[in-house]
């Protein structure tokens, strides 16, 4: 029987994306058995606030944009039509039941993990899916959390916020390095991250 194709979940509100994400991405395709990637773009987290949220299908389209030259990376809008608030558990669940022939891996950061038990059906999750963890600069608390389908995964160390970004943009200032030039130019048309 030929394995499933093994795909990494990145789950973000991606607002917008940038290079620490594709960084991180493509490090995790290169260097793990991660077929692909697909960045699944969230309408609404449960621990975040949205009053700062881009437009859900903006923020897909710049996902799409700065990946269409990589055919190991997608985009999906899966959780758009899910019950809102997004839980992962949720979209894992319907993933697996609309890609049977997929074998699906959570992405996490390491400041991520640390409040994992507090996720929906956290044990579920742990017990029926993989998660693969990547270092993060911002974690104030050590893990305590140990599990079979627990791996941390070496990855470079990417200090990127899109909290930055944004502020960057709302102050006229250029942030050309940060992310893809077609995003930029999206973000610059669209003017959603305009001066306040």
């Amino acid at each position: 029987m030929k394995n499933k194709e093994k795909i990494g979940l990145y789950f973000g509100s991606f607002n917008p994306i940038h290079y620490g994400h594709l960084i991180i991405a493509n490090h995790i395709v290169q260097n793990t058995d991660i077929d692909k990637v697909w960045f699944v773009v969230s309408p609404q987290s449960p621990f975040k606030k949205t009053e700062n949220l881009a437009d859900n299908n903006l923020r897909y389209k710049l996902v799409q944009l700065a990946i269409e030259d990589n055919e190991n990376f997608s985009v999906s809008d899966i959780e758009f039509s899910l019950p809102q608030p997004s839980y992962t558990v949720n979209t894992l669940k319907e993933l697996s039941k609309q890609h049977s022939d997929k074998q699906f891996v959570l992405l996490m950061g390491e400041d991520n993990i640390v409040g994992f038990h507090k996720w929906k059906d956290y044990e579920y999750i742990l017990e029926n899916y993989n998660i693969y963890v990547y270092p993060r600069n911002d974690v104030k608390e050590k893990n305590t959390l140990t599990h079979k389908n627990i791996h941390f995964v070496s990855a470079p160390l990417i200090d990127i916020s899109a909290t930055y970004i944004r502020k960057m943009l709302s102050e006229g200032k250029d942030i050309r390095y940060f992310l893809p030039d077609r995003v930029l130019e999206e973000i610059k048309k669209i003017d959603f991250y305009k001066k306040k």
